[in-house]
């Protein structure tokens, strides 16, 4: 197309996009801190009751002829759960001296009064110095409110990703995104400085608005500022910036274990983002798309000049862009109607499994990865190496991409963790090896199913409806976040059903992708009769 070969005259793969591709990447790193930061600043510590005898320093200095320890006092105090542990939401009305006597059972405790926690809870420091479950009491009868405030953020997600697309197809990728970097570098800080849990729930859907318009927006500018044969290399590096963003995750919790000066760390950073941002130019393409050939032409030799090509810049006039772009231009003066989207056959088939496929990708995802304490042992080396083993997945999902193409690379990269999500459900789980290996092969293959994700949907549409397109599966991939993580709660009925469900969804949305055209080595549509011409 002719626009494809203006971007070769004045650099496809050359110093800017490298800059480019550094100054966007960036930001992604921080973005992912904030979606799985939860795991940690929402972190539940082992608690029990406040009781004077522990905790007021009025313990007697004996009893039964010997001094007491805590362990004693603890025994009189609190009672045991089903699992013979001391219960974290229940306390003795009075102290039961009694038990310790040795010749009395623990049994004989069990039909004491107890209480609740009427005085507030004692919480151990040892792994997190304070989190949003112990600034504000989130256990016991509160402990809902910790997966609704989960359920808040990912729900701005869903909303920043309906006004998005719209947003930066009227007004522009670049001048969305530097609004997001500021929007989430203010409501992020003061997260930080909640002084109650409904604003700390407020600040964070805040927050949350602006993420779906820094993901789309990046991924969005580096295809359209770069060649049809480097486009997957681009889109590949800045998905493996989610990768490295969640071992950044646990590095950064690992060191910060004070929520709020965690939350300050992850923020900040998105101010130096907000200041250089205005450096990138906007995406010439949609200028050229959208009616604005003078700002396009003056950005394609602002890039030419920034790759060492500034005569092939200055030999760009506006005669020869509007001469070598009239299909363009001619194409896109009549406003593109959403509608379009499922009015149109083909571009119908398109959006509705591109969407299906996103929210796979999100259902499946959040409903297993989300809650890292579930999972057991060290959750800051659990973040790293499941980011680590996200990041090979998504690296090898280029060769796949390159060599097999678009469509069955979707296919898939969703299929593959479906099965080894299903093949769990006939695993014993007394063979914990096995079930662990293909648990982290679903894992990995969801990595690599973002990644074909994020490329193949953006090449499916032109440019003047992509970022509309892209944010209806952003909406998609959030709505399946938000809906995957309740399926847990149907394995009071049978263990496996979750899996089943789970394995099920990205099976079925990988099939579908094959009824999707190939895209492989193929430019970028720029209006719909490009794609029709397809």
């Amino acid at each position: 197309m002719a626009f494809s070969e203006l971007l070769e005259h004045v650099g496809s793969l050359g110093r800017f996009q490298v800059l480019q591709m550094v100054a966007l990447v960036i930001p992604i790193l921080w973005l992912t801190t904030h979606n799985m930061l939860e795991n940690f600043s929402a972190g539940v510590p082992d608690h029990r009751c406040w009781t004077p005898l522990l905790d007021n320093g009025t313990a007697p200095d004996g009893h039964l002829g010997r001094t007491l320890d805590p362990e004693a006092l603890l025994a009189v105090s609190i009672p045991l759960d089903p699992n013979q542990q001391p219960h974290q939401c229940l306390r003795f009305r009075q102290p039961q001296w009694q038990l310790l006597d040795p010749n009395v059972t623990t049994g004989n405790g069990s039909e004491a009064a107890t209480e609740p926690c009427l005085d507030g809870w004692v919480y151990d420091h040892s792994i997190f110095a304070s989190t949003i479950v112990t600034q504000w009491d989130l256990v016991c009868d509160f402990q809902n409110l910790k997966p609704m405030a989960q359920s808040i953020y990912l729900a701005g997600i869903l909303v920043g990703a309906a006004a998005c697309g719209h947003t930066s197809d009227r007004f522009g990728r670049r001048l969305v995104l530097t609004w997001s970097y500021l929007q989430m570098a203010v409501a992020g800080t003061a997260v930080a400085f909640a002084p109650s849990f409904p604003l700390y729930c407020l600040f964070r859907f805040l927050s949350a608005l602006s993420v779906s318009g820094i993901m789309m927006n990046t991924g969005t500018l580096l295809m359209e500022w770069t060649s049809t044969k480097a486009r997957p290399l681009l889109m590949t590096l800045n998905s493996l910036g989610f990768s490295v963003g969640q071992m950044l995750t646990g590095a950064v919790a690992y060191g910060v274990r004070d929520w709020s000066l965690l939350q300050m760390a992850i923020s900040v950073p998105f101010f130096v983002c907000f200041a250089y941002s205005w450096w990138l130019p906007e995406s010439a393409r949609w200028l050229l798309s959208t009616g604005h050939p003078e700002r396009s032409l003056r950005e394609l030799r602002r890039v030419a000049a920034t790759n060492g090509r500034r005569p092939a810049g200055d030999a760009l006039t506006m005669e020869v862009l509007l001469s070598a772009t009239r299909g363009e231009l001619s194409g896109s003066q009549a406003p593109v109607k959403l509608d379009i989207l499922v009015r149109l056959p083909a571009l119908r088939l398109r959006t509705y499994v591109s969407m299906l496929c996103w929210f796979a990708f999100g259902f499946t995802f959040y409903g297993l990865a989300l809650d890292l304490q579930a999972l057991g042992g060290d959750i800051f080396l659990l973040q790293v190496l499941i980011g680590a083993v996200d990041l090979l997945a998504k690296a090898s999902s280029l060769l796949f991409l390159n060599r097999l193409g678009r469509r069955p690379s979707q296919a898939a990269s969703l299929v593959l963790p479906g099965l080894c999500i299903l093949a769990n459900m006939l695993v014993p789980h007394e063979m914990g090896a096995v079930r662990s290996v293909l648990a982290v092969l679903g894992l990995g293959s969801l990595g690599a199913a973002f990644t074909c994700n994020s490329i193949y949907g953006g090449e499916l549409f032109p440019t003047v409806l992509r970022m509309t397109a892209v944010s209806l599966g952003q909406m998609a991939s959030r709505a399946g976040a938000i809906l995957g993580p309740p399926v847990r709660l149907l394995g009071v009925h049978s263990p496996s059903l979750p899996l089943l469900v789970y394995g099920a969804v990205p099976v079925l949305s990988g099939l579908t992708a094959l009824l999707l055209p190939e895209t492989r080595g193929l430019p970028l549509p720029d209006t719909v009769q490009d794609l029709q011409k397809q």
